[in-house]
């Protein structure tokens, strides 16, 4: 009879986390850092009790459910996908406060272990405060809500179950395909019963990632399709970084000449200054990556999902006889397009490419036009940082300033709002994790909690979190965790006056900006941006906020200012909170692009049907691709 040990069910699943280990390429680290948590009725005396004895496994105090998956979402980003956090929280509330977090991880695919605490299993004491009553069952819980937004979940109704539940759970979430959130649901009183586990289960596991090789057949008709093209362009995601293909990418460019536009979720994939980086690319993309995607013969996905953003709403590609070559992990990415499928990962695929089209580049003319696409976009970005507007700043001449004074190595970290449209048109990404942007989700609150999963993930790199004041409303407790564990931060707060980015989209479909000033009533009314000055803004007073979480706050009227407060708060080694306004009417460009939001189909609004007209006629360059 093998050996066992006689634990409750939480201690049973630390000392399993304890021993995962992933490995990638030889290098082989724990996968869990820790755990955040936030505690009540519904896991104090469960994982509470067993995180109390076991001081080894890191234990995180956090202010926010949802913050915390962010926090750990962000964490898993930067270690691309080679380690994460778990999460744990009481039932009810403090449980479907992660959903949003939930959503976020498996949107961006990145790895995340939420563990909720549940009604009770045993039953007789039901209803239990926070349960949700069903009329048709009693196996339900508001934790059915995670199955959506889960790459795997479970509900652990006996201890035993854990066993079979938590290596399914490790499949998953040290998959490059399948990863995402991971729920398992944890009844109160399951957590703190005892059961005799194998002493097995706890034995030091290795995950391996391995790197899977694309079909040779495949790989062939690639490197052909690529040989007959005339006006290649690649466009790199989120998975040439997780893949760490950065440097083979690199080679591959400069072996064939071949540009580069980037995904949000791939930019930093090649260095901005790269002759043939075209910059971001789709409905935020810069004019030279926009250009030369119009006219494609032959595009390259890498590593991306082609979201809307990417394509532009499915118009970025023109050309009529437009192909696709998709290399992906996941098929169900490398099928989208009907592309011609190459199912591997990012690295050796491009290796392996690079075999197969020894002696091809592009022709030169084709080079050279993509170089002064490149060379007229490096003067346009210039261009921006530099104009200084009065009485308020842009935006553009605060990311310039960022951009121009922050670490070399530092990591630059947003998700919401106006600025990830404008930082992937104008951020100089210098390193692969320069540009952290959490875009597939676009979740507003990220910001703050994400940069603290940044920071813990790189401790000796410089943080800089960019956050519009309305995102800064929505979630900043976790200044005080940044305070608390001694973790350095620096939040940029550019203050709009309201939802810069959506007062925009509004005016843009006829509306005015209805709804996105952060201002009083005018006789009773929630005017829009006609208004002008003829309104009272709310006397929101965000530097006396972040004071009172424990930050420093430097507040700032010009950019001269501005640009002595990053020096500063570069120089502190206290999380510090710069607060700046900006002027909410200053955009940057749309550089031949286009986003579809569909505007209202009838309206006695003049502007709103004069908005319809021009929509119908840009809906028109969308394109199927079959």
């Amino acid at each position: 009879m093998s050996e066992s040990r006689r634990m409750t069910m939480a201690q049973a699943l630390l000392s399993f986390l304890k021993q995962q280990y992933v490995e990638r390429d030889g290098v082989e680290q724990p996968f869990f850092a820790g755990i955040f948590g936030i505690f009540g009725h519904g896991n104090v005396a469960g994982i509470g009790q067993a995180l109390q004895q076991m001081p080894d496994f890191r234990y995180y105090q956090v202010r926010n459910e949802q913050a915390m998956v962010h926090a750990a979402t962000a964490y898993a980003k930067v270690k691309n996908r080679l380690q994460t956090l778990a999460c744990t929280t009481s039932i009810g509330p403090g449980a479907t406060n992660m959903i949003t977090g939930a959503a976020t991880a498996t949107i961006n695919r990145l790895p995340v272990l939420l563990l909720p605490g549940d009604i009770f299993a045993r039953r007789n004491v039901a209803p239990v405060l926070q349960q949700l009553e069903s009329t048709q069952s009693q196996d339900i819980s508001v934790n059915d809500c995670f199955k959506p937004v889960s790459r795997y979940w479970d509900r652990l109704n006996r201890p035993d179950q854990l066993i079979m539940s938590l290596p399914e759970a490790m499949r998953v979430l040290t998959s490059p395909v399948d990863t995402g959130a991971v729920t398992l649901a944890l009844p109160q009183d399951v957590q703190a019963e005892a059961y005799n586990y194998p002493i097995e289960f706890f034995r030091r596991r290795v995950w391996h990632v391995r790197r899977n090789r694309a079909d040779a057949n495949v790989l062939k008709e690639a490197a052909q399709w690529i040989r007959a093209s005339q006006r290649p362009i690649i466009v790199a995601g989120g998975g040439v970084i997780y893949a760490e293909a950065t440097d083979v990418l690199k080679q591959f460019v400069e072996a064939t000449s071949i540009p580069v536009g980037e995904s949000m979720a791939g930019k930093g994939s090649l260095r901005y200054d790269h002759p043939l980086a075209l910059g971001g690319i789709g409905a935020t993309g810069t004019l030279a990556a926009n250009r030369l995607a119009h006219d494609a013969d032959l595009v390259i996905g890498i590593g991306t999902r082609y979201s809307d953003f990417t394509t532009a709403s499915k118009t970025a590609f023109q050309n009529p006889n437009v192909r696709f070559i998709n290399i992906n992990v996941a098929e169900f990415d490398a099928f989208k397009h009907h592309a011609l499928p190459v199912v591997g990962d990012a690295k050796v695929t491009l290796e392996e490419l690079l075999i197969l089209l020894e002696g091809y580049a592009v022709d030169a003319a084709y080079r050279a036009e993509a170089q002064r696409l490149h060379d007229e976009w490096e003067a346009e970005v210039e261009r921006i940082y530099s104009v200084r507007h009065t009485p308020l700043p842009s935006q553009g001449e605060l990311i310039g300033l960022l951009n121009e004074l922050s670490s070399p190595d530092g990591i630059m970290v947003n998700a919401a709002g106006s600025m990830p449209g404008d930082l992937h048109k104008l951020w100089r990404a210098r390193h692969p994790k320069n540009f952290h942007m959490e875009y597939g989700n676009s979740c507003m609150g990220y910001e703050i909690a994400g940069g603290l999963g940044v920071k813990m993930a790189a401790p000796d790199r410089d943080v800089y979190i960019i956050v519009g004041d309305g995102s800064y409303l929505m979630l900043s407790s976790d200044l005080a965790t940044a305070v608390q564990e001694g973790i350095k931060l620096t939040v940029i707060l550019w203050d709009n006056g309201g939802f810069k980015s959506i007062g925009s989209l509004s005016r843009s479909l006829g509306q005015d900006g209805f709804g996105t000033r952060f201002i009083h009533r005018k006789d009773g009314v929630l005017v829009g941006d006609s208004a002008g000055e003829a309104v009272e803004p709310l006397a929101i007073d965000y530097a006396a906020n972040a004071r009172s979480l424990g930050a420093d706050v430097i507040e700032c009227a010009t950019s001269d200012e501005y640009a002595a407060a990053l020096k500063a708060a570069q120089a502190s080694d206290h999380t510090t909170v710069i607060v700046i306004r900006n002027d909410r009417y200053v955009g940057v460009p749309g550089y031949d692009s286009w986003w579809d939001v569909q505007v209202a189909e009838v309206s006695e609004m003049p502007s709103v049907q004069e908005a319809r007209k021009n929509w119908e006629a840009n809906r028109q360059e969308e394109r199927y691709f079959l």
